[in-house]
């Protein structure tokens, strides 16, 4: 016994015209766009000028490493009102 949704999906999927615009289309090459072109080389370059600008900005804009106020903060007085 099947549902009655599924019986009228497969009835549906049976007709000659939906076979044939779906064979059309796995048979059919489409051009390559941009993202098939290009894409993986986009998201390299972009990864990497990332990476060399962090790296850049870490080692030559004088970046202190491990800065820790223990030993250089000293208290101000409390000033009683």
């Amino acid at each position: 016994m099947m549902f009655p949704l599924a019986r009228y999906a497969l009835n549906y999927l049976k007709t000659p015209s939906i076979l044939k615009v779906v064979g059309r289309q796995n048979h059919s090459k489409s051009p390559p766009d941009f993202h098939d072109k290009f894409g993986n080389m986009m998201l390299i370059s972009g990864t990497t000028f990332c990476f060399a600008g962090y790296a850049i900005y870490m080692t030559q804009m004088g970046v202190e490493w491990n800065l820790s106020p223990v030993g250089r903060v000293t208290p101000k007085e409390w000033k009683n009102k």
